[in-house]
C-alpha cells in the first residue's frame, strides 16, 4: 500500500510539471500550477525525506507569491504555504535566515486575516535558537486574541485554550510563572482531542514537579500519560509519542523513588516507541552496570540507521545518535574500534549538514588515546569553521566556541587565540541581537561568564599586549556597551556629507524609538521592536559602508583605547584562572606589563575576606585586619605597578586610573600601602581614580560642554525615606554645599517631602551637576534593583537608565554602597555610580561600603571648599584632586581608616 502511495506522489509530481510547461508565463492559471506542483513536491518530501524537493517547492511557492501581488484575493494563502516551507527548511538545515523569513511572511499574511486564523508564527523556534523571550510573548499574545474570537461554546475553543496552555508553560521554564489551563475540562471522554489535552496537562504537572519537587504532581503524570495512552491505540499517529512521554515519567518516578519496576516498565514503553527513537536503556546500565543494555542500544540505533537512507532528512541524526552511543561505549570498554566508528558516522553525517561538538569531541578524545595529531587537526579545522559564519550569530555558536577555547587552553593549542577572538566576536554579534533592557541582562551575564579576563591572560601570554587590552574591553561591561551604541554622538557621520547626515538623523530617530519601545513596558513588544531592529541593523550596514565609518559601532582597536591614557596611565588588572597580570597603557607608547605574583584563588580569597571585614565596618574597630588587606593588596598587586611606573617616568602626584577584572573590581586598589612609618602608601605617591572600561573613560573625556554654558547644579537630599532610618546630618551636608556652589553657579536644592522619586528625575533632566545625600540600597542579587532611597520608595539602577539628560557633567553620590554591583557578575559593573556614569555624567563620586553619616558630612564640607577654582567655574576633571585633598583633611581629623577610603572617583 505505501509502494502504491509513493507512486501515486511520483505521478502527481510529473503530472503537475507537465500542467506547468503548457501554463506559459501570463496564463491566469499560472499561480495555480505553480502552487499544486509545489504541494505535490512537499508530499514527496515528506514521503522520501529529499531535501532537494523542498528547495524545489519553496520556489514555486515565491513564483506563485509574486504572481499574487497585494490585493489579490489569494495572497494570504501564498504568504503562509511559503512560511510554512521555510519553517520546513529551517527545521532541516538550521539555517536562521529561513526562520526569520517564515516569521515575516506569517506576520504579513496575519495582516490579511482575522485574528482568529489558525496560522500563527514559528517564533517558538526562534526564541529557541536565540533565547529572546519577546517571539514567546509575541505568541501568547497572538493565542490571547485567537482566544477572544472563540467565546465559550465555540468548537475551536478547546484547541485556543490548549495553545494558549502550551505556550504559557514553555514561558514557565524561562521564568517560573505556571498556568494550567481549562482545555481538558472542555474536552470530556470521546472528544478527539482529550488526548492531547490529557499528554500537555501532564506536561505542565511535570514542570511543576520539577520546580517544587512535590511528587505527588509526578504521580498524577503518570496517571495522565496512562490515560492519554489509551486514546492512543496501535496504529494512531501519535502513539509514539504517548509511549515516550509516558517511558519518561516513569524514569523520573524511579529516580525519585529507586521502585526498578518503573525502569522496567520504562524501558519497555521505549521500545515500543523504537520509530521516534531508541530507547533508553542506558539509565538500567547506570544503576545495574549491564553492558548489554549499551550493546542493544547501539543495535537499535543501527536498525534505526537502515531505515534512514541516504537523501533522508533524518539520516544526519541518526548517524550522529548511533556516534554518540558507540563513543558512550568506548568510553566503557575502552575499545577503540568503536571510538573509530563513531568518528567515521560523525564525518557521514558532517557531508550532510555543518559540524556540531560532539564529532570535535569524539576526535579530540581518540587524539587524547592514540596521539595521532591528525585526529587533533581535523578537531581543530571543524572549530576554525566558527571563525567565517554565514549566518548570523546563534546562542549555539557562541557555546560551540566557548567549547573551542576550553579545548585549545587544555590542549595549549596554536588555535587559543583565534579562539578567543572568534568567541568574542560571536558573543558581540549575539548581544547585538538582544535589548538593552535590564530584562535581558541574564542571558548577557550567561554569555559572557570569564571569556575576556581569559583570552587577556593568553594574550598576554603570547606576547601581544596590544591585543590582549582589545579583547579584554569587548568581552566586559557588555551591557553598558549595548546600551551606549543607542546613544553614539554623531557629530562626525553629520559632517561627512549629505548621506552621512541623512544615516545619522536616520539612526538617531530609530535608536530613540528602540529604546522607547523596550522602556514603555516590562515586555518586550515585539513586532514592532523586531520591525526597529531590522531597520536599525539596515542603517548600521549602510553606516559602514561609507569612507572612513567601516568601524561604526564595531569595538575600539587599540589605537583608539589608547587614549584613555591621555590625561594620565590607565592600569588594567586581570584576574583569570591562568594568571594574573596587570598592563599600563600609556599615551605614546606600548603597554608596559606587570606580571602578579598572585593566583585568582588568592584573589579571590582575599576579596572575600574584604567584603565580610566591610560588612562590619561601623560596628567596632577593624583596623588591624583592613591594614592587613591593604598591605596584602600593595605587596602582590599595587607596589610592583608603582615601580613600573616610576620606571615609565609617571612623576609622583600625577593622576591614575585603575581599570580591574573580576574579583579586583571589589578590592580598594586606590587604599593599598604598607602603613608603615617612613614608607608611602599609593595615596602618598599618585592620585587614583577608577574606569570599568577604557571606551568608557573616552566617551566621558568627548563630552565636553562649551566653556560659556551656564552652569546647573542640584542638591538632592532625603533624611527621611520611605524606608531606612533618619539621616541626621543630610541637612547641613545640603547647607554646605550651597555655600560652595551658589556662589558660582545656578542652584537648585531638593529635599524633605521634594525629593520623590519623580522630583529627583524632574530636577536632574534640567541641572547638569549633582550632589545626592540620602540612603543608598545595593541589591546583589538584582543588581537592577540597587537604588537611592526617597520620600515615596526606591529610585533604581533601571529608572537612571531610562532617563534621557543634557551633558551631565559631576555628580557626588553622598550615599552607601553606591559602587556595590552584581555578586556573580563583577565585570558587568551594574550599580548606581555606573549607571549614573553611562548615563552621560563625566565625572562620578561613589562609596565602596556604608558611609557614616557624620564623616559624609565632613567629607562633603572638604570636597566643595576646594572645588571652585580661580576661574570661577565647576570643572569636573577637578573632582579626582578634590578629592584626594578631602582624605587628606579627614585624615589629620583622626577619622577611622574605613571611612578615610570609603569614597572613590570614576571618570575624568
Amino acid at each position: 500500500m505505501a509502494e502504491c502511495f509513493s507512486n501515486k506522489i511520483a505521478d502527481d509530481v510529473e503530472e503537475y510539471r507537465a500542467a506547468l510547461q503548457r501554463c506559459s508565463p501570463g496564463n491566469s492559471r499560472r499561480s495555480a500550477c505553480l502552487y499544486s506542483l509545489a504541494n505535490s513536491l512537499q508530499a514527496r518530501f515528506e514521503q522520501q525525506g529529499a531535501l532537494s524537493d523542498l528547495d524545489e517547492a519553496i520556489e514555486l511557492h515565491r513564483g506563485a507569491l509574486h504572481l499574487r501581488p497585494p490585493g489579490h484575493s489569494d495572497r494570504s494563502a501564498s504568504l503562509n504555504n511559503l512560511a510554512n516551507r521555510l519553517a520546513d527548511r529551517f527545521k532541516q538545515r538550521g539555517v536562521l535566515s529561513d526562520l526569520d523569513e517564515a516569521i515575516e511572511f506569517h506576520r504579513a499574511a496575519l495582516l490579511l486575516r482575522p485574528l482568529g486564523h489558525p496560522r500563527r508564527s514559528l517564533l517558538t523556534d526562534r526564541f529557541k535558537q536565540r533565547g529572546v523571550l519577546s517571539d514567546l510573548d509575541e505568541v501568547i499574545e497572538l493565542e490571547r486574541a485567537a482566544l477572544l474570537l472563540r467565546p465559550p461554546g465555540h468548537s475551536d475553543r478547546s484547541m485556543s485554550l490548549n495553545n494558549l496552555a502550551i505556550s504559557l508553560r514553555a514561558r514557565f521554564e524561562q521564568r517560573g510563572v505556571l498556568s494550567i489551563g481549562p482545555a481538558l475540562l472542555l474536552r470530556p471522554l470521546g472528544h478527539p482531542r482529550r488526548s492531547l489535552s490529557l499528554n500537555n496537562l501532564a506536561v505542565s504537572l511535570t514542570d511543576r514537579f520539577k520546580q517544587r519537587g512535590v511528587l505527588s504532581d509526578l504521580d498524577e503524570v503518570i496517571e495522565l500519560e496512562r490515560a492519554a495512552l489509551l486514546l492512543r491505540p496501535p496504529g494512531h499517529s501519535d502513539r509514539s509519542m504517548s509511549l515516550n512521554n509516558l517511558a519518561i515519567s516513569l524514569r523520573a518516578r524511579f529516580e525519585q523513588r529507586g521502585v526498578l519496576s518503573d525502569l522496567d516498565e520504562a524501558i519497555e514503553l521505549h521500545r515500543a516507541a523504537l520509530l521516534l527513537r531508541p530507547p533508553r536503556l542506558t539509565d538500567r546500565f547506570k544503576q545495574r552496570g549491564v553492558l548489554s543494555d549499551l550493546d542493544e542500544v547501539i543495535e537499535l540505533e543501527r536498525a534505526a540507521l537502515l531505515l534512514c537512507p541516504p537523501g533522508h532528512s533524518d539520516r544526519s541524526v541518526s548517524l550522529n545518535n548511533l556516534a554518540i552511543s558507540l563513543r558512550a561505549r568506548f568510553e566503557q570498554r575502552g575499545v577503540l574500534s568503536d571510538l573509530d566508528d563513531a568518528i567515521g558516522l560523525h564525518r557521514a553525517a558532517l557531508l550532510i549538514r555543518p559540524p556540531g561538538h560532539s564529532e570535535r569531541s569524539a576526535l579530540r578524545a581518540r587524539f587524547e588515546q592514540r596521539g595521532v595529531l591528525s585526529d587533533l587537526d581535523e578537531a581543530f579545522n571543524l572549530y576554525s569553521q566558527l571563525s567565517h559564519l554565514s549566518h548570523a550569530a546563534s546562542h549555539n555558536d557562541l557555546s560551540a566556541a566557548k567549547a573551542w577555547v576550553a579545548s585549545a587552553e587544555k590542549l595549549n593549542h596554536g588555535s587559543t587565540l583565534i579562539a578567543y577572538q572568534t568567541a568574542l566576536k560571536i558573543l558581540d554579534q549575539h548581544v547585538m541581537l538582544l535589548s538593552s533592557s535590564s530584562r535581558h541582562f541574564n542571558v548577557i551575564r550567561a554569555a559572557t561568564s570569564s571569556l575576556a579576563t581569559d583570552a587577556f591572560s593568553c594574550s598576554v601570554r603570547h606576547g601581544l599586549l596590544t591585543n590582549a587590552v582589545e579583547l579584554v574591553e569587548q568581552g566586559r561591561a557588555v551591557f553598558w556597551t549595548q546600551l551606549a551604541r543607542f546613544r553614539t554622538p554623531l557629530d562626525e557621520l553629520s559632517l561627512s556629507g549629505d548621506t552621512g547626515a541623512a544615516l545619522a538623523e536616520e539612526f538617531k530617530r530609530l535608536s530613540f524609538h528602540l529604546r522607547h519601545a523596550f522602556d514603555q513596558s516590562n515586555e518586550d513588544q515585539s513586532p514592532q521592536i523586531r520591525q526597529l531592529a531590522m531597520q536599525w541593523d539596515n542603517i548600521v550596514s549602510r553606516i559602514h559602508m561609507l569612507p572612513d565609518f567601516s568601524r561604526f559601532l564595531l569595538p575600539l582597536l587599540f589605537p583608539g583605547l589608547q587614549k584613555a591614557a591621555e590625561d594620565g596611565p590607565v592600569i588594567i588588572v586581570n584576574a583569570s584562572q591562568y594568571g594574573c597580570d596587570a598592563l599600563i597603557i600609556l599615551s605614546a607608547q606600548d603597554p608596559v606589563h606587570v606580571p602578579l605574583d598572585i593566583t585568582q584563588a588568592e584573589v579571590s580569597k582575599l576579596s572575600s575576606n574584604f567584603q565580610s571585614l566591610a560588612e562590619q565596618f561601623g560596628s567596632s574597630d577593624h583596623e588591624y585586619d583592613l591594614v592587613s588587606i591593604l598591605r596584602n593588596l600593595w605587596d602582590h598587586i599595587v607596589d610592583p605597578v608603582v615601580q613600573a611606573l616610576t620606571e615609565s617616568t609617571i612623576p609622583p602626584g600625577s593622576r591614575i586610573w585603575w581599570c580591574p577584572t573580576a574579583e579586583f573590581t571589589l578590592l580598594p586598589l586606590h587604599a593599598a600601602g604598607p602603613y608603615e612609618k617612613k614608607k608611602d602608601n599609593l595615596s602618598h605617591i599618585y592620585i587614583s581614580s577608577y574606569t570599568p572600561t577604557l571606551a568608557t573613560l573616552i566617551r566621558a573625556r568627548q563630552q565636553v560642554s562649551p566653556d560659556a554654558s551656564p552652569q546647573h547644579f542640584a542638591a538632592i537630599g532625603q533624611a527621611n525615606p520611605d524606608k531606612g532610618k533618619e539621616l541626621r546630618c543630610v541637612a547641613p551636608e545640603l547647607a554646605v554645599v550651597e555655600k560652595h556652589v551658589a556662589p558660582v553657579a545656578s542652584f537648585t536644592s531638593l529635599a524633605d517631602s521634594g525629593a520623590t522619586i519623580q522630583g529627583a528625575l524632574d530636577i536632574l533632566s534640567r541641572n547638569q551637576w549633582l550632589h545626592l545625600a540620602c540612603h543608598g540600597m545595593p541589591n546583589r542579587q538584582q543588581a537592577f534593583e540597587s537604588s537611592f532611597a526617597m520620600r515615596d520608595g526606591p529610585l533604581m539602577v533601571k529608572d537612571i537608565i531610562r532617563s534621557d539628560w543634557q551633558n551631565p557633567e559631576f555628580a557626588f553620590l553622598s550615599a552607601c554602597h553606591t559602587t556595590v554591583g552584581d555578586e556573580k557578575s563583577p565585570d558587568e559593573s551594574i550599580h548606581l555610580a555606573a549607571a549614573m556614569q553611562f548615563s552621560g555624567f563625566r565625572s562620578v563620586i561613589g562609596s565602596m561600603w556604608s558611609v557614616d553619616d557624620k564623616v559624609a558630612h565632613q567629607m562633603v564640607s572638604a570636597f566643595y571648599a576646594n572645588l571652585v577654582d580661580g576661574s570661577g567655574r565647576l570643572d569636573c576633571t577637578r573632582a579626582a584632586v578634590t578629592l584626594h585633598k578631602a582624605v587628606k583633611t579627614l585624615r589629620r581629623h583622626k577619622v577611622p581608616l574605613e571611612q578615610q577610603i570609603v569614597f572613590v572617583h570614576i571618570g575624568v
